[in-house]
């Protein structure tokens, strides 16, 4: 079974104004996917039933919740916009302590969340589309509104299922 990966599922506007970025600043040639916030890299494929019912239980108890994108940050080889969410923080903290015995070194590392927007170019290329989107940044709102669980295959993902916060 291929490993699978979560994201958080954003707003049409939110999700709209990433991906335009992520389609125009992205190498075209490394890009097989949309704009997303990565929650968990790699969890295993062979457990997808009980990750589908925490996934069910957990959004149950969340209503759609508000992230903050306040700034840029620059990763070396590219650009993603930061996020802030106590609400985005607490709920993976949730299910990284329901899912602790699977989670890989990269899921244990302190969780950064961000949307990449532009990977994988040149250090000298990263750098001027940072300072070029930084100097016209502005802050900006959007919604978490439900989880998306996606198959790994090998660079493309799949969608598996999406789930709704109980109260969007």
């Amino acid at each position: 079974m291929p490993p699978l990966i979560l994201t958080v599922k954003l707003d049409a506007d939110s999700f709209g104004f990433f991906d335009a970025l992520r389609q125009k600043y992205f190498p075209p040639e490394r890009n097989f996917l949309a704009a997303h916030v990565t929650l968990f890299h790699h969890l295993p494929g062979e457990e997808i039933s009980r990750i589908e019912d925490d996934l069910r239980r957990v959004c149950a108890d969340y209503e759609a919740f508000e992230l903050w994108f306040p700034t840029l940050r620059f990763l070396g080889k590219g650009t993603a916009a930061e996020i802030e969410s106590a609400e985005l923080i607490r709920l993976r903290s949730t299910l990284a302590a329901r899912w602790d015995e699977w989670l890989t070194a990269q899921d244990k590392q302190k969780f950064k969340p961000h949307i990449t927007i532009q990977n994988k170019v040149a250090p000298d290329e990263a750098r001027k589309l940072y300072e070029e989107l930084r100097a016209n940044w502005q802050p900006r709102t959007g919604n978490a509104v439900g989880l998306q669980l996606w198959r790994y295959l090998g660079g493309h993902w799949e969608l598996a299922k999406e789930f709704t916060f109980g109260k969007v």
